[in-house]
């Protein structure tokens, strides 16, 4: 009879385990400072999709009459003017805009460059890594800022638009070494393990073993990185648009709204504090999303 109600009995439940991802997560969630940096980002991304749609005034559009007027609620400039007569509110939101668009471009170009980079030289190791890692060293050696103004000044384009997508690649072309160094490092501690002697066995290429197996399981600092990296390349074109090889008329940035408020700084503080405000809310809230990642992701905490 006990034999016959234990045959009925039903299978014990699975145990389901907690993936490195829902772990991260909840770590994540328990961190107040990432999370509200977190919504902090994804209203600023809104603003900066939605805002040039929403906003009642073109952000390049000029009032002839109130040039570089002080926020006021009459016709709804309620940052002011700058000293074209463009209404504040619709250049900061192209300027928030642009400035995350440089960063997100050149991060995703650093990334797409030091990911495949660093893996490459982490798995085939000896004479390649050497070569590679050698030529990291020498771009290591020459300073960020010189190189991205002689690339700016020497190729220079009339298209605005053009000459965006060449702050994204000067940006990026220089900002993807420290990404390969990770990844080469990360690429080395796993090119050993089993999963790879595995695929290895079954017949798969370098290039497959690589990209298929090791690449996927360095996301973890790749995000971090990624996300610590855009403040860092969000400066980078700011610091660019202040000293005007940056974004050029009629797009602005964040930057170029520094560099235009600086002078005015005394006759109409509106045109520096509104861009200045913008910038530190999304350099903190990126930071503090980055450093909250950073803790989530750490595998001493699982």
């Amino acid at each position: 009879m006990s034999d016959l109600m234990l045959d009925d009995a039903p299978p014990p439940a699975a145990i389901r385990g907690r993936s490195l991802w829902d772990d991260a997560w909840r770590r994540l969630m328990r961190n107040p400072a990432a999370v509200t940096s977190l919504y902090v980002v994804a209203i600023l991304v809104l603003i900066a999709i939605f805002g040039p749609f929403l906003w009642v005034h073109p952000y390049d559009k000029i009032f002839e009459n109130d040039v570089a007027i002080a926020p006021t609620f009459r016709d709804m400039h309620l940052l002011g003017t700058d000293t074209e007569g463009r209404d504040m509110v619709a250049r900061l939101i192209l300027g928030l805009g642009i400035s995350l668009l440089v960063g997100l471009s050149a991060t995703i170009v650093a990334l797409t460059i030091g990911v495949a980079w660093g893996a490459i030289a982490g798995f085939l190791g000896g004479a390649v890594d050497e070569g590679m890692m050698r030529l990291v060293d020498v771009l290591y050696a020459i300073p960020f800022v010189f190189f991205v103004i002689v690339l700016m000044t020497v190729v220079q384009f009339d298209d605005p638009v053009l000459n965006l997508v060449l702050i994204f690649c000067a940006i990026g072309a220089v900002e993807w070494l420290t990404m390969s160094r990770i990844v080469r490092g990360q690429t080395i501690a796993l090119r050993k393990k089993e999963f790879v002697e595995a695929a290895r066995a079954a017949g798969a290429t370098p290039l497959q073993i690589v990209f298929r197996h090791i690449v996927p399981n360095v996301v973890g600092p790749v995000v971090v990185f990624a996300t610590l990296n855009i403040p860092v390349i969000i400066l980078a074109e700011s610091f660019l648009s202040f000293i005007g090889l940056g974004v050029q008329e009629p797009l602005t940035s964040l930057g170029s709204m520094l560099s235009d408020g600086k002078d005015q700084m005394t006759t109409a503080p509106w045109l520096l504090i509104a861009p200045s405000a913008t910038m530190l809310i999304t350099l903190l809230a990126l930071n503090f999303l980055g450093d909250g990642l950073r803790d989530a992701l750490d595998p001493k905490e699982r």
